[in-house]
């Protein structure tokens, strides 16, 4: 039976008899009795389409300044969901282009100088690439890299790697190329490293060493100091336990948990917020009474979360530690900048209070919100979007668009600029957290701003980090456009991170590496959450 027809156009009979004054007077009723008459969709359209004449051009009696067209009517707007992703291939492809011919099987390009940076002589930024290269299906590229992996990757070597690194780069990234795929190839790899690195575990403590030869067989803390980090020791349980559910073998999730173990009853926390460093022979915290959501403390915090929703919600210490750090957040860390109001995240020192957030507290908005996703307090997504606005303007108050490594709030009476930047900050990595966070916030969010916010610092990426022979550099001043100073390397989190996230930022499809069925370590390489039965 076919369906009822429909009108989706507008007749007008135009009179030929009356005055003129009368016919004016009718053919103004008659209009506006039909546009009346039009549904809401048809109206939209058709304003939608005058609006886009006016975009372009083609009304040339209203004129408006380009500049402030581009802030009403950003261009991403106007492009498909298909064409920003197309974007973030080309981008990927581009850097990939510079790593093959300047830089294949080693660690980092350094795309200015057209030659390689060398850290541990694993391919670092091939294997963190591997996850980033199916999910953007880059087939050809993907194939390349697999063949490396099979024919030339070796961890027998008598080199010293750093535990946490190779943990969340190339045993993440094994593991979840593997998960992905379903190729054993990965996963024997994965094995392979994961039993190297086992030695960082053998010291009195059980906190491990942060230095293993993976070709001797042996481990040692760095060379001036007998501490780890505490991001370090605990940021690398999300890979050690998947390794023993794949494997059977419970050693590697025991030694990870020994360690959890240990820092949860720790003394020398504040309300939940840990110390930047332990030491490996007694197991306790130094340099107490500095208190930091960024580098040496950071992923602590997002690895609670993390592993408490990959085991099932079922480790309840995890999950107390996790909202007690949030509260300590909240209760010692949390400050609002002058003039605008920006909610940031500082760091407490002894008691004092300092403006300094880094980058990669940028996390924490992601963190937040993928913790109110699972059920936990409404109040901790309401603080995500808050922070997320903050990490934005890290970006938009910047002279090229692009965060510095760190920021000092200002929180005075009479200032004008929320954000200061030291001459010593200004450099920007390619670092994926604000990116990451943004991902996490349009997922659950579906607000379209977050995907605007994100193409605009794509954009300036292109535009200031971009070396036309293939690939990316770090810069160091994001405060001078004419002259941002290359630096000449590109991490491997760019791609291993920062484009992934763009990507999956810019997908509209849910289900593209869901966030009920995965979770992502600290390296951006997904995990499958475990099955509520084991």
């Amino acid at each position: 039976m076919l369906p009822p027809s429909r009108r989706d156009f507008v007749s007008l009979t135009l009179s030929e008899s009356g005055s003129y004054t009368d016919s004016k007077q009718w053919h103004r009723q008659s209009c506006w009795r039909k546009w009346k008459q039009l549904s809401r969709l048809q109206r939209s359209l058709i304003l939608f389409t005058l609006m886009l004449l006016l975009v372009c051009g083609i009304l040339p009696n209203c004129l408006v300044e380009k500049k402030k067209m581009r802030q009403l009517f950003p261009v991403f707007l106007f492009l498909s969901a298909e064409s920003r992703l197309e974007a973030v291939r080309e981008a990927f492809r581009h850097a990939w282009k510079g790593y093959k011919n300047f830089a294949w099987g080693h660690d980092e390009l350094k795309p200015i100088s057209k030659s390689h940076g060398e850290w541990f002589g694993l391919g670092l930024t091939l294997i963190d690439a591997l996850d980033t290269m199916w999910i953007l299906g880059l087939k050809e590229e993907f194939a390349e890299a697999r063949e490396w992996v099979a024919r030339a990757l070796s961890f027998d070597k008598n080199v010293d790697v750093n535990l946490f690194e190779s943990t969340i780069r190339i045993l993440g990234g094994l593991l979840s190329t593997y998960h992905l795929t379903g190729d054993s190839l990965f996963l024997e790899k994965a094995k392979d490293i994961g039993s190297r690195l086992m030695p960082a575990f053998n010291t009195a403590s059980k906190i491990p060493y942060s230095d293993v030869n993976i070709g001797k067989g042996t481990a040692h803390p760095p060379q001036w100091t007998s501490d780890s980090t505490v991001a370090e020791v605990t940021s690398i349980q999300l890979e050690f336990r998947e390794l023993s559910r794949l494997t059977g073998d419970p050693k590697y999730k025991l030694a990870v948990m020994e360690v959890m173990k240990q820092v949860h009853k720790l003394d020398g926390k504040q309300d939940g917020l840990v110390p930047m460093f332990i030491n490996t022979n007694n197991g306790l915290f130094t340099h107490q009474g500095i208190y930091t959501l960024g580098a040496r403390a950071d992923s602590y915090y997002e690895y609670l979360l993390k592993q408490w929703i990959q085991g099932g919600k079922t480790e309840n210490e995890l999950l107390d530690d996790y909202l007690l750090a949030v509260e300590g957040v909240k209760k010692n860390l949390l400050k609002k900048s002058t003039p605008s109001g920006l909610t940031f995240v500082g760091e407490l020192s002894h008691g004092y209070f300092s403006p300094k957030m880094d980058h990669l507290v940028c996390f924490l908005p992601g963190t937040l919100a993928l913790g109110a996703h699972f059920g936990l307090p409404a109040d901790h997504m309401e603080l995500a979007k808050q922070l997320m606005e903050t990490c934005y303007q890290m970006y938009a108050q910047m002279e090229t668009g692009l965060s510095p490594e760190i920021a000092h709030f200002n929180m005075h009476e009479g200032s004008t600029q929320d954000v200061e930047v030291k001459i010593a900050d200004r450099h920007n990595l390619l670092r994926p957290e604000t990116v990451e966070s943004l991902f996490y916030m349009y997922r659950f969010t579906k607000d379209k701003k977050y995907q605007q916010w994100g193409w605009e610092i794509l954009q300036n990426f292109n535009k200031y980090t971009r070396v036309p022979t293939g690939g990316y550099t770090s810069i160091n001043n994001v405060r001078d456009p004419a002259n941002p100073n290359p630096r000449d390397k590109m991490e491997s989190f760019f791609l291993g991170e920062t484009l992934k996230y763009f990507y999956l930022l810019f997908s509209n499809d849910p289900n593209l590496i869901s966030l009920d069925k995965y979770i992502f370590n600290t390296e951006a390489h997904p995990l499958p959450i475990w099955p509520q039965s084991e």
